[in-house]
């Protein structure tokens, strides 16, 4: 009996520790396929939850906020990015119990040290998930995961995700992708350099695309949910064939063209 109750409890334990375990059942299964219109409207969604912020202006071109003013740390917003991290990372990792300004423990981390729980990628993570995508996509508390699972994807007879690792001066970004920058140490990355298994950057979800430019949403941009416009050529394409980039703000380097099942 008492061997019957440990394995029992085992079994138990690894149900809880399932990746999708915490997910809405409506995202697990998921109810519907996944869907592009879904992923754009859960950001716009969230966009407008933070307040509707629109950002075009380059980085560094702003004094840094003070921790009063960073939306992540305010009441009510805190605990949304915590959704982010919960739904979009797998169970039983540290990151799932992350929030806008808790650590694993649930302790308060200094504002002056949020770049260690920097929330872009679970804020993409989150959109793919409770889009539909469910074993589809590589969630992953940096973008660098599903970029090099693109990366990959192309190489694959079978690919595992529905996602593509892009050239910027070969293929236009369609609505429901993302584009990625490298940041700091990395911001001299290119797709020549891929797969490369982590770096600093930043990805956002384009939610329109007009002639010459694309509306984009990303998660803790100005420490919250912002949307910006990036320049492309008349095609539509974030660099010209040689490579020059039309953006003179971020130095994106890759697209990752997300399969849905339907628009």
């Amino acid at each position: 009996m008492r061997r019957l109750l440990l394995l029992a409890s085992v079994a138990s334990l690894a149900a809880c520790t399932a990746p999708d375990a915490h997910v809405p059942p409506f995202a697990r299964k998921p109810y519907e396929p996944f869907s592009r219109t879904d992923a754009i409207a859960i950001a716009m969604d969230e966009w407008r939850l933070f307040g509707s912020r629109i950002d075009d202006s380059a980085p560094g071109s702003r004094p840094p906020p003070l921790p009063s003013q960073k939306p992540e740390r305010w009441p009510g917003f805190w605990e949304r990015v915590g959704e982010y991290w919960w739904i979009g990372m797998n169970a039983g990792t540290r990151f799932s119990r992350w929030t806008g300004k808790h650590d694993a423990e649930g302790r308060v981390f200094p504002a002056s040290e949020d770049l260690h729980y920097a929330w872009s990628a679970a804020f993409i993570s989150y959109v793919m998930r409770e889009a539909g995508a469910g074993p589809q996509f590589p969630y992953a508390p940096d973008h660098a995961f599903y970029v090099d699972a693109g990366w990959h994807a192309d190489r694959s007879a079978h690919p595992r995700y529905a996602v593509r690792a892009e050239r910027v001066e070969d293929y236009a970004p369609e609505t429901g992708d993302l584009i990625c920058f490298g940041s700091g140490p990395n911001r001299n990355l290119r797709y020549r350099n891929l797969p490369v298994p982590f770096f600093y950057g930043h990805c956002d979800l384009v939610t329109a695309a007009a002639p010459q430019v694309l509306t984009v949403i990303g998660g803790n941009v100005d420490d919250a949910v912002t949307m910006k416009h990036v320049p492309t050529t008349k095609n539509g394409m974030l660099a010209t064939p040689d490579g020059h980039l039309v953006d003179p703000r971020y130095p994106w380097f890759v697209v990752v063209h997300v399969l849905y099942d339907r628009d």
